[in-house]
């Protein structure tokens, strides 16, 4: 009788355990999911808004958020009397408004000139003005207008721009610079440490005395050294940010490095004669994954908080562009007369650092070898 061999056994590894441990973390993985919607609502978002992040409406300068378009039925009057205030022209009483179209009754002593439906195309609450009904004598007839409706869901800034838009432009760019200036630290702390860490003897000794070095310069000033040599912009925060934030990583895979270059497979490949850089490539540094990884989802938020420090100090991102730190900078000065311009940047801002920093717990608890 013939017997069928059993499957074999396929082990789970150390990394399919943490990723089972990690998505049993709820929060964990709702912040992970709230940062994917997140950064999907940052790229596509802003094309759909239906505004240009520098697009100007002279004639909504701080209005509130609202689902519903503006003008508002009771505004369309008083804005066409004050846009021909102008042109020298009588303006009836009986303003006819109806199915997105206003009819101004207009006269003028002497012959009209059809050249003031011009005064009606300068705001953004008409436009495709044009002259009917024409008396014979010409002193009298109607501006009839389209009445532009305009949607903004979190109202405009002190400016008249969408602060819709700009909140997740803000977002493009505030995370960008989280993950650029992360991925910076990482790789330039990773090489750093674990080199000085495995080395050790007096190259450990003198490389980490640089670091105390550039530990001790205050990180402002760092700042304006950079804005005097390079300018305020985007390639600024991405070198002030990364070149600094990589002590911290260096300090901690040197750290790692210390106890991992005592263990039993690093003295076999020692013995066997795999070259230092081997070792480092094939042993040190894929075992210092977790703790990296762990900081890496702990520096975003920070770099995130730096980069808004920045531009809420003015050294960071410049006019057109934003960042989450500019527009609260500029909702905090207008923070009596329009307090929802520093709601809704605050708001994205804080989320965002709240998933990030419970991503990284789910992470530690998940890659803890203590806690399997």
């Amino acid at each position: 009788m013939k017997t069928t061999a059993a499957a074999p056994v396929r082990g789970r590894s150390l990394w399919d355990d943490a990723l089972i441990r990690l998505k049993r973390n709820r929060a964990a993985t709702l912040s992970l999911g709230f940062l994917v919607a997140m950064a999907l609502a940052c790229i596509i978002g802003p094309l759909l808004t239906g505004h240009g992040y520098d697009q100007v409406y002279r004639s909504y300068v701080k209005v509130g958020p609202s689902l519903t378009p503006y003008p508002r039925a009771e505004t369309v009057a008083p804005a066409a009397r004050r846009a021909l205030r102008r042109a020298r022209v009588e303006v009836g009483e009986d303003i006819v408004i109806g199915d997105g179209i206003v009819r101004i009754p207009v006269s003028s002593e002497g012959e009209l000139d059809q050249r003031i439906v011009r005064y009606i195309d300068r705001g953004d609450i008409f436009s495709g003005a044009r002259l009917e009904d024409l008396a014979a004598d010409g002193r009298s007839a109607v501006i009839v207008a389209d009445i532009e409706q305009l949607t903004f869901l979190f109202g405009t800034d002190a400016t008249g721009r969408d602060l819709l838009t700009r909140t997740l432009i803000a977002g493009r760019i505030s995370m960008t610079i989280g993950l650029l200036a992360t991925v910076v630290a990482i790789v330039i702390g990773v090489t750093y440490g674990s080199l000085s860490g495995y080395l050790g003897g007096r190259a450990d000794l003198l490389m980490m005395r640089i670091v105390d070095v550039l530990y001790s310069l205050p990180f402002i000033f760092f700042v304006i050294l950079l804005v005097v040599f390079f300018g305020r912009n985007f390639v600024l925060m991405f070198i002030a940010v990364g070149a600094v934030e990589w002590l911290d990583m260096a300090r901690i895979v040197r750290g790692q490095t210390l106890t991992l270059k005592r263990q039993e497979f690093v003295q076999a490949a020692e013995a066997l004669g795999v070259e230092n850089i081997g070792i480092l490539r094939r042993h040190i540094i894929p075992n210092l994954t977790g703790p990296v990884v762990i900081y890496m989802t702990l520096l975003v938020p920070k770099v995130i908080l730096l980069e808004s420090f920045l531009s809420f100090l003015g050294l960071g991102v410049q006019e057109p562009m934003t960042s989450w730190g500019v527009l609260i900078s500029e909702g905090a000065r207008d923070i009596e007369g329009n307090p929802t311009m520093l709601l809704f940047p605050a708001l994205f801002l804080t989320s965002t650092l709240f998933a990030l920093n419970f991503i990284g717990d789910g992470l530690r608890d998940a890659l803890d070898p203590k806690d399997r």
